[in-house]
C-alpha cells in the first residue's frame, strides 16, 4: 500500500508521497513514487503513483522513453489536460498488456498529475486505473491516492484553496503522521515537492528521512496540542454519562 497527497492552491502546488512497498510483512522495501518532468522556464509536470508497482513503473518508464520521439509526450503536449490524457492512455496501454499475464494478480495502478505549462494556470488531476480522470477545483483543492482514510480528516478540516503553501505543507505532513501511526503499510521516507505558481521553476524537492528533526518536531507538537485541547474542551453534561 502507499499514500500520496497533492494540492492545487491559489499560491501553487504541494506534493507528498511515502515510499513504502510491501508484499507481506516480511517483504518491505523503499521505492520512490514521486516523479518530476520539467523544463525550467517552460513547464513542470509531477506524477505520483499508487497501486501495482510493476505497472506504475512501466508507465513512468514508457513516458520517459517517449520524451525524444515524434509522438505526443510530456515535453511537447500543449496543455495539462493533454498531459493527463497521455498518461491515461499509457496506463490503459500497460494495463491491457499486463492483464494478459497477471495470473490473478491485481495489476492496476492510479496516478496524480499536477504542474503548470507556460501560459496556463497550474492544474491537478486524479487518474483512475481505467485511464479516465478528474480535475481539482477551488472547492476540492486536493487529491489522495492509496491509503487515504486516515489522513483525510485533517485535510478536510484545515485545508482550503487559499491556504498558504507553508501551512498546506504542514497540513500534509500531519496527514502523513496520522496515516503512518494507523497503518503499517505506509512509511518513511517521504518525498515532497512545493511549487510556487507561475515560477516555472523545477524544484529539486526534499526527502524526509526517518528521524528528520523538523518532521519529528511537527508531529510531536501536533500530538501534544491535541492532548492539551482535549483537556480544555467543556466537560460533558451529566445527561451524557447516565
Amino acid at each position: 500500500m502507499t499514500y500520496c497527497v497533492a494540492m492545487n492552491l491559489a499560491d501553487g502546488l504541494v506534493f507528498v508521497s511515502d515510499s513504502r512497498t510491501n508484499a507481506g510483512v516480511d517483504h518491505i522495501a523503499t521505492f520512490r513514487k514521486l516523479y518530476v518532468f520539467g523544463v525550467p522556464g517552460e513547464r513542470l509536470i509531477v506524477l505520483q503513483t499508487a497501486g501495482n508497482l510493476a505497472t506504475s513503473q512501466s508507465v513512468v518508464n514508457l513516458l520517459r522513453q517517449r520524451l525524444n520521439g515524434d509522438c505526443p509526450h510530456l515535453y511537447n503536449v500543449t496543455t495539462l489536460f493533454d498531459a493527463a490524457r497521455l498518461v491515461g492512455q499509457t496506463i490503459r496501454e500497460m494495463s491491457e498488456h499486463d492483464s494478459r499475464q497477471d495470473g490473478g494478480v491485481d495489476m492496476s495502478c492510479s496516478f496524480l498529475l499536477g504542474g503548470q505549462i507556460k501560459g496556463q494556470e497550474p492544474g491537478l488531476f486524479n487518474l483512475y486505473p481505467q485511464g479516465n480522470f478528474i480535475a481539482a477545483t477551488p472547492d476540492t483543492p486536493y487529491f489522495q491516492i492509496g491509503e487515504s482514510k486516515y489522513g483525510k480528516p485533517i485535510l478536510d478540516r484545515a485545508l482550503t484553496f487559499h491556504s498558504p503553501l507553508d501551512e498546506a505543507l504542514r497540513c500534509a505532513l500531519i496527514s502523513f503522521d496520522s496515516t503512518i501511526r494507523s497503518n503499517l503499510s505506509v512509511g518513511m521516507p517521504l518525498d515532497l515537492l512545493v511549487y510556487r505558481a507561475d515560477s516555472l521553476e523545477v524544484p529539486k524537492g526534499y526527502r524526509v528521512e526517518e528521524g528528520d528533526a523538523y518532521f519529528e518536531g511537527v508531529r510531536g507538537q501536533w500530538g501534544e496540542g491535541l492532548r492539551e485541547l482535549l483537556g480544555q474542551l467543556p466537560e460533558t453534561p451529566d445527561d451524557y454519562r447516565k
